[in-house]
């Protein structure tokens, strides 16, 4: 893949030129847009994109961003999700203007709205069962029907809804609907549901209502309440928007807010179906909604993302109606080049591999000073060198293939920032595997070639007595194909789960500066990657390293 290319401003989009081009009119004196999600899952990196153009675009024009949850569906929600989708944004470097808002705020007014399109004749309760409404509703070819229940005299659905709202009627039994065009092209027009009967508890209401409001009758007039100027959605809402216009323009609300429109972020190996997120979860393929093989922003976290890095990857990305497929390797390479220029460097062996240096003195102890980066001004930290020191198994090969530039019996390799040592034995256990190195130093090596010949290989190390033992879980991409919906099996995404995606690795010992590194703290691990400090299950002196990224794209080769 060719290197993609960091912008350095923000790139022009049709959703800035509109907004620029309402405030030069005068339209608006201070634009005000909003993040609405459901409480019923966590954000994923799709979410990333709808909150970097809400919130950016009230950043950089000066207006104001809200927060609003759409709790409009009690069965589904919990105050779970609230408290992580409100920590998300706060983690993505955004803040909401005012409190945090929620549609059920608004249930009393929607409420007084719904009478109003009653008694004006615009609504209507239907009896039809949910099968009856889906039937004379019609399709795409096919016109709808009206129900019998649409001439119901207004007295009589007025009656009716109140008593909807007592709790008179069971889930299901009536709902109250907009009376419109049931032969509408848009079928979003043909007598859309304004109140569902639900029996159902709500984490802001408890038990005030057993009758909700749709998302469709909810949306608009909650961004009315709010005094929203722009009302930004994805793509999937275009054919909403007559609706959201016809709402405005029958109810007297306090603002006319607009809506437009962009292309959702569809990321290629990836899920970002809320439903199926949870699907995930529920039947436990993964830990849990924070597992850092998810596509949710507290995945993302968990693995060792960075929210610069998150910023600009949907920069990146950019803002359009076209849509399209979006390259993994794109955020990849993102995190790479914050991690690269932030991160220190540190060494860890993933697959310990015992050397003794028998040149050695057994009571010696050098303490060695390496950069904490090799270009920033991060300071030093201390490595013990000692007789006994630990390199990764795959280092040394009794038959190296073409090109291996490690250790091979009678072979030399640097070791980083230390001595050049010579491989002169390998001991074996009773299976022939190797379980011990044997080697020599060169004490004039110390920072410098040695003389007369030259050495080619650099491995990493740390010392036997002094590094601390730790665990590192190696992440890979969770799908195998780039389209998991449509994997060429057929058989759908939980079949095409990469088996490889994760891999445990205990035993492995890491350089002592590492036994303080805190939760979340960043790393380069010489050779082998970028890695976190898991927020979860690490401890005190007892680190659990997550690999964030390769240090190159090697996927597929």
């Amino acid at each position: 893949m060719s290197k993609p290319e960091i912008p350095s401003v923000a790139p022009a989009n049709f959703l800035r030129q509109i907004v620029q081009s309402d405030l030069d009119a005068g339209k608006h004196a201070k634009i005000i847009t909003r993040f609405p999600p459901e409480p019923n899952g966590y954000l994923h990196i799709g979410h990333a994109k709808a909150i970097c153009v809400n919130f950016g675009l009230a950043k950089e024009f000066g207006g104001d961003c809200h927060l609003r949850f759409d709790d409009t569906n009690p069965a589904k929600e919990d105050q779970e999700y609230i408290d992580a989708i409100e920590s998300d944004v706060k983690w993505l470097g955004f803040e909401w203007s005012g409190e945090v808002r929620y549609a059920s705020n608004y249930f009393d007014q929607l409420y007084v709205w719904a009478i109003e399109l009653i008694k004006a004749g615009k609504a209507y309760v239907d009896d039809l069962s949910p099968d009856q409404a889906r039937e004379y509703r019609g399709n795409l070819t096919e016109p709808g029907k009206n129900s019998p229940f649409r001439e119901r005299p207004v007295a009589e659905s007025l009656d009716l809804f109140a008593r909807m709202k007592a709790g008179e009627f069971a889930d299901g039994a009536r709902a109250l609907r907009a009376k419109i065009d049931m032969a509408a092209p848009n079928m979003n027009l043909r007598d859309p549901i304004l109140y569902r009967i639900r029996h159902a508890h709500h984490h802001q209401t408890g038990d005030k209502w057993c009758i909700y409001p749709s998302y469709d009758f909810t949306h608009g007039q909650s961004d009315a309440i709010e005094g929203i100027t722009h009302s930004i959605c994805t793509l999937e809402f275009e054919d909403h928007r007559p609706l959201y216009e016809w709402f405005l323009a029958n109810l007297p609300v306090p603002a006319q807010p607009r809506q437009y429109e962009f292309a959702r972020l569809n990321l290629n190996y990836t899920i970002t179906s809320k439903r199926k997120l949870k699907q995930l979860v529920d039947e436990k393929h993964v830990s849990g909604w924070d597992d850092p093989r998810m596509s949710t922003l507290s995945g993302y976290r968990r693995r060792g993302y960075t929210p610069a890095s998150i910023r600009t990857f949907c920069d990146m990305v950019g803002v359009n109606r076209a849509g399209g497929l979006v390259d993994i390797g794109m955020l990849e390479f993102a995190i790479r080049e914050d991690l690269d220029a932030s991160a220190a460097r540190a060494m860890c062996v993933l697959k310990p591999l015992k050397v003794v240096i028998t040149n050695y003195p057994e009571d010696q102890v050098e303490n060695l000073e390496l950069a904490r980066h090799p270009k920033q001004d991060m300071g030093v930290r201390q490595l013990p060198f000692a007789r006994e020191i630990y390199i990764d198994a795959g280092d040394f090969e009794e038959v190296a293939p073409a090109g291996y530039k490690r250790l091979v019996p009678g072979g030399e390799a640097r070791l980083r920032g230390s001595y050049v040592i010579r491989a002169d034995e390998a001991i074996k256990d009773a299976a022939g595997n190797i379980v011990e190195l044997r080697c020599s130093y060169d004490p004039e090596t110390l920072g410098k070639n040695p003389e007369g010949r030259k050495v080619k290989g650099v491995i990493h190390w740390v010392p036997a007595a002094a590094s601390i033992e730790c665990e590192v879980r190696l992440y890979d991409r969770l799908f195998r194909s780039a389209q998991p919906e449509k994997a060429e099996d057929g058989a759908g995404f939980l079949e095409d789960i990469n088996p490889n995606s994760l891999q445990v690795l205990t035993g492995c010992r890491a350089e002592p500066s590492l036994g303080q590194a805190l939760p979340e703290e960043r790393f380069q691990f010489e050779r082998e990657g970028y890695f976190c400090v898991d927020l979860k299950d690490s401890k005190p002196g007892q680190p659990v390293f997550n690999r964030t990224v390769t240090l190159r794209d090697s996927w597929g080769q």
